[in-house]
C-alpha cells in the first residue's frame, strides 16, 4: 500500500532508497545534498531493512566503497554535489569498465570551482558526456519534482543491474531542497539471491568471478570497449524517456530539464496567453538523449530555445538533433541564479524577432 509524506528532494532520495531495497550507501556530506546522509543516519535504516549507511572519509573513498559494494552485486548508491561529483569521476570509469551497477545522485550547485551552494544544471556535460577517462556513459535520468526523485531511485537501480553500469540521478539544490507531496511504494526487501558475475565467495559450479577494468592487452581491450558501446547503443534504442507538453500545434518550442522544466510549463502558459503557440519538450533520460523526437519537432516548428541553468550545454545536444532544420538558440542563467518564467518569455520572444 502506498504512503504519502511531504518531504525535502533530497530526503525523498534517500527514503526511496530504503524502500528500494538498497543494501548500502557510502558518502560525504557537502551542501546542498547533504540531507540525503543526514537522513539515512537518523532514519537508521540498519533497523528497518538491514542497509548498510557509512559517512566516508572521503568523496574518493567513498566512491570505492561503492565499488567494493556492487562487485558483490549489492543494490548501492552515493551522492554529492559537482565537486564531489569530480572526486568520483575515476571510480565511476573504473566501475563503468568493470561493467558494475550503481546509483549515483548528483544534486548540482553552481560552479566553476567551488561556486556557490545555490541551484545549478551546469554539469550537464560531465553527466552525459563521460565525466572521467575513456569512452564510457552513464544512464542519466533527470527528475523535475520530488515525486520523480523518489521514482527514479527504483528505476535508476533497475537499468543499473539491467545494463551492468552506473546510473546517475542529475538532479539540483533546488528540487533537493524543495518540498513537495510524494507517494511511496512499499518497502521492497533486500534481494538475496545475486547475480551470477558477483563475487560473492568460491563455487564449485563456476570459475572465479574476476572483476577488474584492468587489461594490458591492447585488442582484448578493445574488444571489451566494443561490448559496452553495444550496451550503450542498446540503451539509446530502448530507454529514451521524455514528455511533451502542448506540442501537438506547436510553432516554437522549449528544450528543457529539471527545475527549467518546470518553469518552462509557466513560460509555455504566458506565451500561448499572448497568443504564441509554444510548447515544451522535456527529455527525463539525458542520456540517452530524445534525439529523434527532437528531429521530428523541428520539422513541425519554427524555432527551439534550450533553457538551462548554465551557459548552454545540453543546447549542442539539441543542435546536433535538429540536423540543421531549424533555428535553435540558447537561454540560462549561470552561477545558482534561477531564470523566471518572464524572462524566458522575453528569450523567446527574441527568438522569434530574429526567425521573422
Amino acid at each position: 500500500m502506498k504512503e504519502l509524506k511531504l518531504m525535502k528532494g533530497n530526503e525523498a532520495i534517500a527514503e526511496a532508497a530504503i524502500r528500494a531495497g538498497a543494501d548500502a550507501y557510502f558518502g560525504y556530506p557537502i551542501t546542498p545534498q547533504s540531507e540525503i546522509l543526514e537522513y539515512l543516519m537518523l532514519e537508521r535504516p540498519h533497523e528497518r531493512t538491514g542497509m548498510i549507511v557509512l559517512q566516508a572519509e572521503s568523496e574518493v573513498a567513498a566512491i570505492n566503497m561503492v565499488y567494493g559494494g556492487a562487485a558483490c552485486g549489492r543494490k548501492v548508491i552515493t551522492s554529492s554535489s559537482s565537486p564531489g561529483i569530480s572526486l568520483k569521476q575515476e571510480g565511476i570509469s573504473y566501475m563503468a569498465g568493470s561493467e558494475l551497477p550503481c546509483l549515483v545522485v548528483n544534486v548540482v550547485r553552481g560552479g566553476p570551482g567551488l561556486g556557490t551552494i545555490q541551484p545549478s544544471q551546469s554539469d550537464y556535460f560531465q553527466a552525459v558526456k563521460g565525466g572521467g577517462h575513456g569512452d564510457y556513459r552513464l544512464l542519466v535520468l533527470a527528475p523535475q519534482s520530488v515525486q520523480e526523485m523518489a521514482d527514479f531511485v527504483g528505476l535508476g537501480f533497475d537499468l543499473a543491474f539491467k545494463y551492468r553500469n552506473p546510473v546517475m540521478i542529475l538532479t539540483d539544490g533546488a528540487l533537493g531542497q524543495m518540498m513537495e507531496k510524494v507517494w511511496f511504494d512499499e518497502q521492497k526487501p533486500r534481494q538475496t539471491v545475486f547475480p551470477s558475475w558477483a563475487t560473492t565467495g568460491k563455487s564449485t559450479d563456476r570459475e572465479r568471478n574476476i572483476i577488474t577494468s584492468l587489461n594490458l592487452d591492447s585488442l582484448k581491450q578493445e574488444k571489451h570497449n566494443q561490448k559496452i558501446q553495444d550496451k550503450y547503443k542498446k540503451m539509446k534504442e530502448n530507454e529514451v524517456r521524455f514528455e511533451k507538453i502542448e506540442c501537438d500545434n506547436a510553432e516554437y518550442l522549449f528544450i528543457a530539464y529539471g527545475t527549467s522544466a518546470r518553469i518552462c510549463q509557466k513560460s509555455v502558459q504566458l506565451a500561448r496567453e499572448r497568443g504564441i503557440k509554444a510548447g515544451l519538450l522535456r527529455p527525463i533520460t539525458l542520456f540517452p538523449f530524445p534525439e529523434k523526437a527532437v528531429l521530428e519537432l523541428a520539422n513541425l516548428v519554427k524555432g527551439m530555445l534550450a533553457v538551462e541553468m548554465s551557459t548552454g550545454q545540453m543546447v549542442e545536444d539539441v543542435k546536433l538533433a535538429v540536423k540543421g532544420k531549424v533555428k535553435v538558440e540558447h537561454f540560462g542563467r549561470m552561477g545558482g541564479v534561477i531564470p523566471s518564467p518572464d524572462e524566458i518569455l522575453i528569450a523567446l520572444e527574441n527568438l522569434i524577432k530574429k526567425i521573422s
